[in-house]
């Protein structure tokens, strides 16, 4: 006896790309920033931390196309092997609240009762105080450095997944196609990867596209206020920093690392908008 096919293709199905300018822009956007961090190493020469001290301050020039810093290093270079950094502690500092809020708003919405309970009132807690102020925080904890910026932003971001996964699940589990799944005797661990998640994940998906754009910022802030990724590593909140008391004569140095933190929270806002046209129809 076949077993009944309810609905829950997955979300590649779903995702037809044709004329969706918004998406694409923002994957060519982001596309053309992850190539020019993963191939940093061949696009420039320099090192990017560097010091070359008859060469401090140089406005754009042939050989150095963005300038150098106060310590002669390339302002290009730099920009970005700070791409490196940004992108994969911003994309990382994601990926791990976004599985461990998934799980557990799966769970919670299906199972109900004293987990659920349990479950929202940790992330009512949590909530309760602003994300930077607990970031902050549990960065002087943790420490500074890379691992210590994931584990702070995945300890405060996991709950924003789980409020939404949960609230999706509390409506998919009252449907006809997940009532009939449970009448033909499928087990439970089934229901849920095979019928519920595909239809619930994808506001998650969305919603991580902006979450990524905050982790960022929250990465250049804690940058720029020296809790961040150890200097002289190029990261673009501590370039940012160090910068400033140049703006006025060297404008690009603290200028062009603000830029492509913009020019990425873009992108990222285009893939966001995208996916939103797409999987809404």
């Amino acid at each position: 006896m076949k077993t009944q096919r309810f609905p829950g293709k997955g979300i590649v199905k779903r995702l037809n790309f044709s004329a969706n300018t918004a998406l694409y822009s923002g994957i060519i956007i982001i596309g053309l920033l992850a190539i020019m961090a993963i191939a940093a190493p061949l696009l420039s020469h320099y090192d990017p931390i560097g010091q070359d001290l008859e060469n401090t301050l140089i406005a754009p020039t042939r050989h150095h196309l963005l300038g150098t810093d106060q310590l002669g290093r390339d302002v290009l270079t730099r920009i970005m092997y700070g791409a490196r950094i940004d992108l994969t502690i911003g994309i990382l500092a994601v990926l791990l609240p976004f599985i461990i809020g998934t799980t557990l708003g799966l769970i919670s919405g299906w199972r109900g009762g004293l987990f659920d309970t349990l479950v929202m009132r940790v992330v009512d807690t949590t909530i309760a105080f602003p994300f930077y102020v607990m970031a902050i925080a549990l960065v002087f904890v943790v420490g500074a450095g890379p691992k210590a910026i994931i584990i702070a932003i995945s300890l405060v971001g996991w709950v924003a997944y789980c409020r939404i996964v949960r609230a999706a699940v509390l409506v998919a589990k009252e449907l006809d196609y997940v009532h009939a799944a449970k009448l033909s005797g499928l087990p439970t661990s089934r229901i849920l990867r095979k019928h519920v998640l595909p239809n619930v994940i994808t506001q998650a998906i969305v919603f991580s596209m902006s979450d990524i754009v905050l982790s960022i910022l929250a990465i250049v802030s804690l940058g720029y206020l020296g809790l961040g990724v150890p200097i002289p590593t190029a990261e673009w909140g501590s370039m940012i920093q160090e910068g400033q008391a140049y703006i006025l004569q060297q404008w690009w140095i603290p200028t062009i690392p603000g830029v492509m933190v913009v020019f990425t929270g873009f992108g990222l806002s285009l893939i966001g908008d995208g996916l939103v046209k797409r999987l809404n129809k």
